[in-house]
């Protein structure tokens, strides 16, 4: 496929052309490129943006002042397109402090229309003929220097983003949805960060760890907080350090010499040579360390009446999305199930306040939500 030049923006001088090209634009496509396979700390790598004539690769990388571009975020002026904007927009969150207004999200404009196979890859075949090389998904990122291809792959990813907010903007003001999807967007642009402190005693959740003895999980405890400790010196990700399931292994067997580690899943001889004796000393120590006491949960049983209210509301999604030729969580939110079926509305005015449904759900889904819960409530 033959593209135009893409502008790679690498110094404050491009940036600031770059900034002048987006001036006085209503729409620019957006798409972000981060490195969380290959750093416990992930980090924006880089930031594509297209104006209907030019693409942009900003290298964030580089010591910009980037400022500037959260105002174009912030500003509801100007409309933002993101294929699948929640990943993203977490990240300019986390590291930027940025906050989105007016997005159109093509995932979710392409879900709300029916297509089944709606991944930015399958879109832009589907429509364009276009073929992204799916070889650079996974790629590093944020090592550089990155290569042409990879820079092509970038630009790809925005480069026919505005065309494709045009036609599913056609099809969806047709088929009469654009309330719908306005709605999901602003829904969709409400990030809210939910990062939790280490905790040692999420050791619980690895898959395996239950059904080991006593002593063994206090083993497999020390091991998780030393694969943390090594993951933030190191900035490398948890499974790139020691898997979840090699962690298991190493509870299970408690081996006493670096001849044992040669058998467990994942410890290969470079891993046995860079950690294998702090591997032995964290095992040491989870010999001898206090035995582990197994949470309680301090949740509330949630009540049985709640339960078959969100039961009969998953029922009745689960068939208006057929219906529609839709997916269920197109027509009501998983968390906007539960909190109706918590706060068992009368009444439109009561069902109108669940911020979870949104108004144009609310006008359209709330007799027929009234009506199961009023059947319920008639047994």
């Amino acid at each position: 496929m033959k593209l135009p030049p893409f502008e790679l923006v690498t110094s404050a001088e491009s940036l600031a052309l770059c900034l002048a090209a987006l001036h006085g634009e209503p729409l620019l496509a957006i798409d972000l490129e981060a490195n969380s396979m290959f750093a416990y700390r992930e980090r924006v790598c880089l930031i594509q943006i297209s104006t209907p004539t030019q693409d942009f690769i900003i290298d964030p990388v580089e010591p910009l002042d980037l400022e500037p571009l959260g105002h174009i975020l912030a500003n509801p002026a100007v409309q933002k397109v993101f294929h699948a904007a929640e990943y993203d927009l977490i990240l300019l969150k986390r590291e930027y402090d940025w906050e989105l207004h007016n997005l159109f999200d093509t995932m979710w404009a392409s879900r709300i229309l029916g297509y089944q196979r709606y991944g930015l890859a399958n879109m832009l075949e589907q429509l364009y003929g276009v073929k992204l090389d799916k070889r650079f998904q996974k790629s590093d990122w944020c090592k550089r220097p990155l290569t042409p291809a990879q820079l092509q792959y970038a630009q790809l990813d925005t480069h026919y983003l505005l065309q494709l907010r045009h036609d599913l903007h056609q099809q969806l003001a047709q088929a009469g949805l654009l309330e719908e999807a306005a709605e999901t967007f602003t829904q969709q642009s409400r990030i809210e960060l939910n990062d939790q402190p280490f905790d040692p005693d999420n050791f619980w959740n690895l898959h395996g760890a239950r059904d080991l003895t006593r002593r063994q999980q206090a083993i497999l405890k020390e091991l998780f907080v030393y694969r943390e400790q090594v993951a933030q010196r190191t900035n490398l990700p948890l499974f790139k350090v020691l898997s979840d399931r090699t962690l298991v292994e190493l509870a299970q067997l408690a081996p006493n010499g670096l001849a044992q580690l040669s058998g467990v899943h994942g410890m290969s001889n470079g891993q046995i040579r860079r950690r294998g004796a702090k591997i032995l000393q964290a095992v040491q120590r989870g010999q001898v360390a206090p035995l582990p006491t197994r949470p309680r949960h301090n949740h509330k049983r949630t009540p049985d009446a709640v339960l078959n209210r969100y039961e009969k509301l998953h029922n009745w999604r689960k068939e208006t999305a057929v219906s529609r030729g839709v997916e269920s969580d197109v027509i009501l939110s998983r968390q906007a199930l539960w909190d109706i079926a918590g706060g068992n509305p009368s009444n439109i005015t009561a069902l109108s306040k669940i911020k979870s449904i949104g108004e144009w759900r609310c006008q359209t889904y709330g007799e027929e939500i009234l009506a199961v819960l009023q059947q319920l409530r008639s047994q």
